[in-house]
């Protein structure tokens, strides 16, 4: 047995998680650790202790105090789901460890899930778990590249600057590693990408630049950009621009912000390959889930133990919120939510 209050275990290749999750009672007493890692406490009472078992219900927990009813999944991603805890354990590996992640079609395949309509909601439900409550603006210990690109749909016709593609604002934490070059044997510094914060913006405009900067950079930070006009204001702002004229050369563009022009290949590869296309309603979500994964990069089985914490503390979208498009993807235009931040 683990201390109280300690995170439980995480499979760090598919034959720990076989192991780990054979069956539906092991996902069960691994969701109870992380809905309630320092032991059980009844919402209704208080009451700290081991809660007596419904055997007829294995989800439902009941207090021994107040003998109140409480759901492990209640109030999470998984609330009310009649889909297997297996095959939510089996999609949330999945969409954490697999490299290019999965699509719904491939979701529906691999698990063998009847719907498709269940594999495509079951994936949004686990993206609205990868923004994080609470994490600290980027750019407080490391400079910052920063661009807008626009993402989805196709070019109108009529002349330049006319697209139904959609803006999307990149922000990209430049990190300085020191390295022994393999054929000098000299140590050199390299860049490395750190975080990433990407936002769909209603529009490429300097007030749209300057309401993502103020919600997800630390102020003062040191931003690098192209000199476009949209980003006249961040100097106003206080932060520290370094704009540099482009003047429509691509090779300058990538000597000047190297790692957000790859951000941006590596999206735009990833939304074509994996998803062959996203549309405008939801681009924040897969936004969301490009973040999650780029930030976790180097550590992507504890990423499987993550999405699950961060998915027992909140509510996910239902089909209808989707398709009535009534459900808001964290941080898309309109949205005055801040930042989505995912670690």
């Amino acid at each position: 047995m683990l201390p109280e209050g300690t995170p439980p275990e995480f499979p760090t290749n598919l034959l720990e998680f076989q192991r780990m999750f054979p069956d539906e009672a092991a996902c069960l007493h691994y969701l109870h650790r992380l809905r309630w890692p320092g032991g059980f406490i009844c919402e209704s009472c208080g009451a700290v202790g081991e809660p007596f078992l419904v055997a007829t219900r294995p989800r439902v927990v009941k207090c021994r105090a107040c003998e109140r009813e409480s759901s492990v999944t209640a109030g999470t991603i998984l609330h009310g789901t009649k889909t297997s805890l297996l095959v939510w354990f089996w999609a949330a590996y999945l969409v954490a460890t697999q490299t290019p992640g999965i699509s719904a079609l491939e979701l529906q395949k691999k698990l063998g899930i009847p719907r498709y309509e269940t594999a495509y909601l079951l994936l949004h439900k686990l993206r609205a778990a990868m923004v994080r409550p609470d994490v600290d603006p980027i750019g407080s210990q490391w400079p910052l590249e920063m661009d807008v690109s626009f993402v989805g749909g196709k070019h109108k016709g009529g002349g330049p600057g006319r697209t139904r593609k959609v803006p999307v604002i990149i922000a990209v934490e430049v990190r300085r590693t020191e390295q022994r070059d393999p054929q000098t044997g000299k140590v050199v510094k390299r860049a490395l990408a750190g975080r990433v914060r990407l936002q769909q913006i209603p529009n490429k405009s300097a007030a749209a630049i300057e309401k993502f900067a103020k919600e997800c950079i630390a102020p003062s930070a040191v931003i690098r950009t192209d000199d476009g006009g949209e980003f006249e204001g961040l100097a106003a702002c206080g932060y520290g621009h370094q704009p540099l004229p482009m003047l429509g050369n691509r090779a300058r563009m990538d000597a000047w912000l190297p790692l957000v022009s790859a951000v941006t290949a590596n999206l735009k590869a990833w939304l074509d390959g994996t998803f062959h296309g996203v549309g405008k309603q939801h681009l924040q979500a897969y936004l969301n889930e490009f973040m999650f994964r780029f930030n976790r990069r180097f550590y992507r089985a504890v990423s499987f133990r993550t999405l699950l914490g961060l998915g027992s503390i909140r509510l996910g979208p239902t089909y209808r919120s989707l398709y009535d498009r009534d459900w808001l993807h964290r941080d898309a235009p309109p949205s005055d939510g801040g930042c989505g931040k995912t670690g």
